[in-house]
């Protein structure tokens, strides 16, 4: 007899997945109505049917009235959400061929390769079947979900183009190339943003109304600002943590002392790290030939006993930069509201969310003096500090520590 009670359940769970939608819902409501004593419980204990699904059948075949399904709602989970791993090797064939809005008004990157170019070069370099990639149109999707999309080539000429912009680029490629695997090494991308004024100035962004249907006001004038505040942005490439270091003064003195808070507030989980990556435009404030940059990285060098490589983009190519990606998004989160305080400033940095969570917000306190710089008389001692590319001196710079608490000058 028990043997003959648990084929008829076995026939009674077959047959209701062999149904769906209302028919489903009618069919495990009588079942639970007739064997189930008019208990979804008991029938989802019994039967493996959904209690909730049950409830519903019972309610439809009572008031006659029945529920509408959305099949067309229910949906695949996205190929870059099944398998982690594609999703990674997309963003590593994709990054080094972006490029960050040039007007800095969206988070939208751009990339000038296409779908099957991404498909042909996971084949290729990343060893993917055919049976494991999508198609062409699914993969166009894909990178459309993950925020690339095709390079409109107007924005992306540059002012001026240098006779090794081309060198630098395939620098740049080569190093990350190179370390993006190694344990040892961390890449950052560093960059500054343009000044923020602080005050009540309307910055041309929407925010929503309250209940009354009004809006904050601002000046219908924009007079000359109390303060300006410039963060300094440091994204980690292997993790894309983010750090935005606030300062009233943008100088090779002020990015210096930024690293060292941002270092300071990791390193004690970094203590594998022997290598810090660079990753910069050609700023005035931290160029390959800007003394006073070049002296405060050999001292970061030594008191963080890490080796540090300073590696270039080429100039008026910034926006490659991985680093200007995040600007985008900063600028729609605070774009609408009004930075009367620098408390607003930093709660609405907060705010922004970038590889799905919050940035690391700090202010850097201090005064720093503006054209600080070496002679070449005092900058002897620290070039000889300096490793510099054979072919790339300016785009390519190696610093080593000198294990020991001597400073150099």
């Amino acid at each position: 007899m028990g043997s003959s009670t648990e084929g008829y359940e076995t026939l009674i769970r077959s047959a209701a997945r062999r149904l769906k939608g209302h028919a489903r819902r009618l069919f495990q409501a009588e079942v639970a109505d007739t064997l189930c004593l008019g208990s979804a419980r008991a029938a989802e204990r019994r039967f493996g049917f959904d209690r909730k699904a049950v409830a519903t059948g019972q309610h439809e075949a009572r008031s006659g009235i029945r529920c509408l399904e959305r099949f067309a709602a229910r949906a695949r989970p996205c190929a870059e959400i099944k398998d982690p791993q594609l999703a990674h090797d997309i963003h590593a064939i994709v990054e080094p061929h972006t490029q960050a809005d040039p007007e800095v008004k969206s988070a939208r990157r751009y990339t000038n390769l296409s779908a099957r170019e991404v498909l042909q070069a996971l084949k290729v370099n990343k060893g993917y079947s055919d049976e494991r990639l999508p198609s062409e149109r699914s993969m166009r999707d894909i990178l459309n979900r993950l925020g690339y999309r095709l390079q409109r080539i107007q924005k992306a000429k540059p002012l001026k183009k240098l006779p090794e912009t081309d060198a630098v680029f395939a620098n740049v490629e080569a190093v990350h190339e190179r370390y993006q695997d190694d344990p040892e090494t961390l890449e950052i991308s560093v960059d500054a943003k343009a000044k923020v004024n602080e005050g009540e100035y309307a910055r041309g962004e929407k925010c929503r109304s309250d209940s009354r249907g009004t809006t904050p006001k601002g000046l219908d004038h924009d007079p000359p600002p109390k303060r300006k505040w410039t963060p300094l942005g440091i994204l980690v490439l292997v993790s894309g943590a983010l750090t935005m270091i606030f300062c009233q003064r943008e100088t090779s003195d002020s990015w210096a002392d930024g690293l060292l808070l941002w270092w300071e507030g990791i390193q004690a989980r970094m203590g594998h790290i022997k290598r810090l990556v660079i990753y910069l435009d050609n700023g005035p404030k931290n160029a390959g030939n800007r003394t006073q940059w070049l002296k405060r990285m050999i001292e970061l060098a030594d008191r963080l006993a890490l080796e540090i490589r300073l590696v270039y983009y080429p100039p008026y190519h910034s926006k490659y930069n991985p680093i200007e990606h995040c600007w985008g998004v900063l600028e729609q989160k605070w774009g609408g509201t009004l930075l009367v305080s620098l408390k607003v400033i930093l709660q609405e940095a907060l705010r922004m969310r970038w590889c799905g969570r919050s940035p690391t917000v700090k202010r850097l306190h201090g005064e720093y003096a503006d054209g600080v710089r070496l002679t070449r008389t005092q900058m002897k001692p620290y070039e000889k500090r300096l490793k510099r590319s054979q072919t790339l001196p300016k785009y390519d710079i190696t610093i080593t520590p000198i294990h020991s608490t001597r400073q150099v000058g």
